[in-house]
Order: structure tokens, then sequence, then C-alpha cells
């Protein structure tokens, strides 16, 4: 019986129990990563670039078929041609990739192999019990659970080392004025992606994104490196900076792994053993070693388990009922609101954004805007070189639109403008004055619901003091600058 595997754009795994295993691997560029959505072309660039790299890194060690996506060519019909009775292929984390391949496997009569997914350190079973072991669910727990499991950062008594779980209160300074900003190295250009160039160019034309510029690695040693950079050049002070914002910059002292971590160029494990290993000698300030590792088992497996026992009914919440569509201006940058264009036009670049930019600049601001959230998934899937479906639906339904009207948050993640010029150096604007008229209107019209919330009420109560002309005068702004997003 031969042993066929099945690979995917987002697992490239260097250590492949598949590619082990199996005497024929089909490495296909599936439509749910090229052509469910225009994706950004610098994603696109970045799965055909590795994709055939990888292609040729396990070619000695099992045969291998390589499926564009161009080619229309169905991965059912191809294994029916061949008489395939046996598939193997690891959880893909996706629930349509999941659904079809578990279809598919019924439909024919095909045995199948399933195998955990080494792009987290939980198996599917750990992230199900830390998560079901919770009333409600919540990051923090999941997180300080999650470290005493795997033994990180802790002592041996499973206290935290530092004494606290989080050192989250010390990730939040502005970035002064003159401070010298770590460069990021670019990848050299090489002829797979310069194939991958061409291939983007004449395939997807029409795509959001610029690849005049191509930003991440896409071989598991340029993406070490990489990851011995971020360390070596920008780790010490990551923790101060975290949440920073500076209105020109790109990528300040983040790591800009998910890139590759999310397509299997490096794993998680392999990210925190290098780190608490150069920690041994550079003794990394605890804001910035426990707030990395925060990012990478707390909040990144976090997610996935929410996706995989939530992500469902995630989706398919509205808790507002909004229904706005985004116009084109949020895709181009010419939204008059200088901290949501100059993201945008930023994003445009690279497909990147660091957390509080998507968070409290795009996520927050389109949330104020009311726009239906399935617009916000596709919008953040279309435009980020690391989205996929188990990161954005529970950070766009859950964390940025509270969608789901509080499964896995307390309460909404929105701000006036004050958040935005308290971190970052955007300078005071008319900008100002509509985003702040756009948050006071939405603690106005929700204002029954959010009385009820302790980390609410504060907000509401300020709002019903604006009650008359000034609440008026918000409203208005706030109406006005709705009514133009056509």
């Amino acid at each position: 019986m031969k042993k066929v595997g099945l690979l995917f754009p987002h697992q490239l795994y260097k250590e492949s129990e598949i590619i082990n295993s199996c005497d024929k691997v089909y490495i296909i560029e599936d439509e749910l990563y090229f052509g469910q959505y225009r994706f950004h072309k610098q994603k696109l660039l970045l799965h055909r670039a590795s994709m055939k790299y990888y292609a040729d890194f396990v070619s000695n060690k099992t045969e291998v078929e390589y499926i564009q996506s161009i080619d229309n060519e169905n991965l059912e019909t191809v294994l029916v041609e061949n008489q395939t009775n046996l598939i193997h292929y690891f959880i893909a984390d996706d629930y349509l990739l999941e659904r079809r391949i578990n279809r598919f496997v019924k439909k024919y009569n095909i045995q199948s192999k399933q195998y955990e997914n080494p792009n987290f350190i939980n198996t599917q079973k750990e992230v199900s019990d830390l998560l079901n072991a919770q009333k409600k669910y919540f990051m923090a727990s999941f997180y300080s659970e999650s470290r005493k499991l795997h033994k990180i950062l802790v002592e041996d008594d499973n206290k935290p080392v530092g004494g606290k779980w989080s050192f989250d209160a010390d990730n939040r300074k502005k970035v002064p004025k003159g401070t010298a900003i770590p460069s990021y190295k670019l990848p050299s250009e090489d002829d797979y992606i310069e194939e991958a160039k061409k291939y983007v160019d004449t395939n997807f034309s029409n795509n959001y994104g610029e690849i005049d510029l191509f930003y991440y690695p896409i071989t598991h040693l340029k993406a070490e490196e990489h990851l011995k950079q971020f360390i070596q050049e920008r780790f010490v002070l990551f923790g101060d900076y975290e949440d920073a914002i500076v209105k020109e910059e790109h990528w300040l002292w983040h790591s800009v792994l998910t890139p590759m971590l999310n397509i299997g160029l490096l794993c998680p494990k392999q990210i925190i053993n290098e780190v608490l290993e150069a920690h041994t000698t550079q003794n990394f300030p605890l804001n910035s070693l426990e707030g990395f590792i925060r990012q990478i088992l707390g909040w990144r497996e976090f997610i996935r388990g929410i996706y995989t026992l939530e992500g469902v009914k995630q989706r398919t919440t509205n808790h507002f009922g909004y229904s706005r569509k985004i116009p084109e201006s949020f895709w181009t940058g010419n939204t008059g609101i200088e901290p949501i264009d100059q993201t945008i036009k930023k994003l445009l670049k690279t497909g990147y954004s660091h957390h509080i930019e998507r968070l409290m600049v795009m996520g927050n601001f389109m949330l104020l805007c009311e726009f239906d959230p399935d617009e916000v998934h596709k919008w953040f899937m279309e435009m980020y070189v690391d989205a996929y479906d188990w990161v954005m639906v529970p950070n766009v339904y859950g964390m940025t639109q509270y969608a789901d009207g509080g499964l896995m948050t307390t309460k909404p993640y929105c701000s006036g403008s004050n958040y935005i010029l308290k971190m970052s150096d955007y300078k005071k604007g008319e900008w100002c004055k509509i985003w702040n008229a756009l948050y006071w209107r939405f603690i106005h019209v929700n204002s029954e619901e959010f009385a009820k919330n302790r980390r609410m009420s504060m907000m509401v109560n300020l709002a019903r003091k604006m009650e008359g002309p000034k609440m008026n005068e918000q409203l208005e702004t706030a109406e006005k600058f709705l009514d133009s997003l056509q």
C-alpha cells in the first residue's frame, strides 16, 4: 500500500513525520491559500517561493508532486486516478480544509492517518483541556497553566520567575524622540524569490500590495538567521516598546517571526528554546523575556485553542448586528484619518503591522465604524502576510470586533484618539475629532449594555454627563463621517 502525504502552504516543517513516513507527497497550492481571497502579493510571493524551495528541500527524501493553484488540478481527482487508498496529513487548523479532507476520505473510503500539528506547543487535547478547565475563557489563566505544564519560566515550585506571571504593565513605553531604531535586514533575492515574483505578477496582478521589495525569509536556514538577528539586535528593548507606534516605522523592535512561523519554516518550541538559551548568557530584562514568551505560549496558543473550540460559533455571530461594507479607501489608505491611512500605506508595502497597529488602530477604528465583522475578517485575511483562518477568526470576531459578545474578552477593545496619541508620534489633528466622535457615539448607542459591564461602566457615566449639546455635536460629527463611508 503506497503511503501518500498531503502538505499545504502552511506545513513546510524542517522535521516532518509525513516526509519521513510517506512514499510520495503532494505539495499543494490550495485555493484556500491562493484564491479564496485577493491575498496580499507579499503573502502569495512568500507562499510560492517557500513552497518551491520546500519541494526541492524534501525531494531527496521522498517523491514529490507539486500542484499549482493556476492549473485548476483537483487534488481529489489526482488521488482517485492514482488509486490512493491511504493518505497522511497534519491537523490543518483550518476548518474548511479539515472538513474537505474528512469528506473526501469518507466519500472514497480512503484510510487516513492524522498527525499533530508541530506549529503549536500544545497538542489539540492539551489546548482543549486547558480551555475546558475554565468557566470562562481567560488568556491570563490559560497562559499561566501553559507555563506550568511546559515548565517554561517557572521555579521548581511552579511559581513564576520574577514573582509574577505577566509584566504587561512594563510593555507600554512610548519611543522617545531621537531614539535609534534597529535596521531590518532584507533577505537576499534568489531564484525562488525571482520566480515567485514573476508568478505573482502574471497570475495575481490585481491583488493588493507591492512586491518591488520582498521582506521575508523563504528557507529554514534564512528564517533561523532572522530569529538569531532578532535575539541579538532587538530583543533587549522589545519589552519596553512592545506596544509603541512610530508613524514612519514598520518593524521597531518586533521579531517579525509570524510570516515564517505560521508556515512552518520555524516552530514555536524552537523559537522559545533559542530565546531561553540566549537568556542564559545575555540575561534579558524580564519585561522582554516574559513579554515575548507571552506572545508565543500565551496569545498564540490561546487563539488557536479558541478557534478549535469556538471558531464556528464566533464566525457565525454578529453581536452588534453590524452590516456596513468596508469602502475601497480602507484598501488604499485614503480614509482621511491619518493613523489609519499611514498604517494601510505601510501595510501595502509589507503586508505586516505589529499587534497594537492591528488591534488598537485598525481593529478599534473598524469597530467604531460599525463594519460587518465578515467584511473585517476578509480585510485582515487579504491584507496581512501572516493571516490564516485560525489566527483571524478569534482575533477579528473576538478581540477586535467583539462580534462574539465577549466569549473570549471581558469588554470591547476600543478607545478614542488619546490612546493613539499616548503610544505614538502622531500629532493632534482633525482626525482626532472624528475618532473621538465615533468613540462617544459607540458608547452612547450601546450604553444600556455597557452600563452592566464593570470595565465599561465608567465610560458610560462620562457619556451620560455629556448628554445635550455636547453629545449631539459628537453624534453629528460621527454620523457625517459614517455617511461618507461609501
